[in-house]
């Protein structure tokens, strides 16, 4: 009976020592890649490939904020293999020991990244980020109700014509930097009476606004229940599809562009896939699928060369440069960030 227990145990151990060997990137055992992303961020069929080429399960959660990835990656819950914060946020994540520290050997796609683009990031020596895509914030609006003299600047938040039929992001920085740009502030300030000042605009806003929200204001606009959003352009540019009735504006005074980032979660339980998965997404033809599919920039000039003409030309798309120049990247604030929450925190709660 001994000897019999002792066998099993060894056969057992042997079992456990196979399945840990073909673990990751294994060929005898299907994995399940786990990601963390904003909604509607990659193509279906891209999705589709990689698992067959990779033997494996794609499983995707959604958030809507940068701020609602950090809350839960903080209570040591989640264990997601793929994450595509804003770069700001992978640098919080970074400093945290949230993310890994990425093997670049693994991604020989790094060469078709446009490295001029790494400007807009925390990380141009790409360490713990690799850029997916490049996000400008402006606003959606339904042509049909909304005239062309009421268009142009943030101000549009405080015309009564278009109350509760109006929404803003529910997304601290955003949503604060966008009133920080309309009172020429920049949307980085630590300086605490112009956040101050800016939360006062924003409560000011707040009364003509239906909610803050990120998903389901796309679905509102494209349907008509609202008429203005403060939204990224990307998602326009796919209600522009469903609803020739939109348009978009980057306002006047500025605004946000940021880059969205491929970071790996410090306790990825299929890190070697995840690398797999980066390197997938930069490859130019999935690049390709992956732009006329989100509609989102990425920095892959070699796909950039054969998208779509109609999608180049989309203005929710390709951002007038000179409107671009008036535009700043969120960064980090590091001991600065508290200030942020403390308005946020009054601009939720005040009615």
């Amino acid at each position: 009976m001994i000897k019999s227990k002792l066998e099993s145990l060894a056969i057992a151990l042997l079992a456990a020592a196979s399945l840990a060997m073909n673990g990751e990137g294994g060929e005898n055992r299907e994995q399940t890649l786990r990601i963390y992303t904003w909604s509607d961020y990659f193509d279906q069929t891209v999705i589709e490939n990689f698992e067959e080429k990779f033997n494996c399960r794609v499983h995707i959660d959604y958030f809507d904020s940068n701020e609602a990835l950090y809350a839960k990656l903080k209570t040591g819950a989640a264990a997601y293999d793929i994450l595509t914060p804003s770069s700001y946020m992978s640098a919080v994540l970074w400093k945290q020991g949230l993310i890994m520290e990425l093997e670049a050997e693994r991604i020989p796609n790094l060469v078709n990244i446009d490295r001029n683009f790494t400007s807009l990031t925390n990380d141009p020596g790409m360490v713990y980020s690799i850029p997916y895509t490049r996000t400008v914030t402006g606003v959606g609006y339904n042509t049909r109700e909304v005239p062309p003299e009421a268009i142009g600047s943030w101000d549009i938040f405080s015309n009564s014509k278009f109350s509760k039929r109006m929404t803003m992001l529910n997304d601290m920085r955003e949503t604060i930097g966008a009133a920080l740009k309309f009172l020429g502030f920049s949307l980085n300030t630590v300086n605490p009476a112009e956040i101050n000042a800016a939360a006062r605009v924003i409560l000011g806003w707040k009364g003509n606004l239906a909610k803050f929200d990120v998903d389901d204001s796309k679905i509102g606009l494209a349907a008509g229940e609202f008429l203005v959003t403060h939204a990224y352009n990307g998602d326009v540019a796919l209600v522009m599809e469903e609803n020739p009735d939109i348009g978009f504006f980057v306002p006047l005074e500025g605004s946000s562009i940021a880059a969205d980032d491929f970071v790996i979660q410090a306790i990825s339980p299929t890190p070697k896939l995840a690398h797999a998965f980066i390197n997938y997404m930069l490859d130019p033809e999935v690049a390709i699928a992956n732009m006329e599919s989100v509609r989102y920039y990425m920095p892959n000039p070699k796909a950039l060369e054969r998208i779509d003409p109609e999608l180049r030309d989309n203005p929710a798309f390709a951002v007038d440069e000179g409107i671009m120049a008036k535009c700043e990247v969120i960064w980090d604030l590091g001991e600065d960030n508290p200030a942020y929450i403390r308005a946020w925190d009054k601009i939720k709660a005040e009615d």
